[in-house]
């Protein structure tokens, strides 16, 4: 149920000009903008939910990568045999982006652990 506010007072100059908008506004939303001025010196949470620890050896990161990789095939697996018609397709060639990123993945990380297989790039 939402609480009512009461009328504020009109400003002749404030009306004319449309600029301002004249009702308050919710407690709650003045409470985060003071919370937010105050923590000013604060980096944004939001840049810092997900982050990746800059000591970590690339034949981790490689693991990881892959087994997301492959848990995206399993999803899109799924949601091709719910889906029909150019819907499908589209889940399909999602699952195929997958997989070949999957296997360019662990064909880096065999490199990583073998550096004797390594073939020389091929350059087109």
């Amino acid at each position: 149920m939402k609480k009512p506010y009461p009328k504020p007072l009109e400003n002749p100059i404030l009306s004319a000009s449309g600029d301002v908008d004249p009702t308050p506004r919710p407690k709650t939303s003045q409470c985060a903008v003071g919370a937010r001025r105050r923590a000013a010196k604060l980096s944004n949470p939001m840049n810092q939910i997900f982050t990746v620890i800059p000591d970590i050896d690339t034949p981790t990161l490689l693991a990881h990568a892959s087994e997301s990789l492959a848990s995206l095939n399993v999803m899109t697996t799924g949601l091709a045999d719910q889906l029909e018609g150019s819907h499908r397709n589209v889940a399909l060639a999602i699952k195929q982006l997958a997989v070949l990123a999957e296997m360019l993945i662990n064909r880096a990380l065999e490199n990583l652990e073998s550096p004797d297989s390594v073939v020389k790039p091929i350059c087109h």
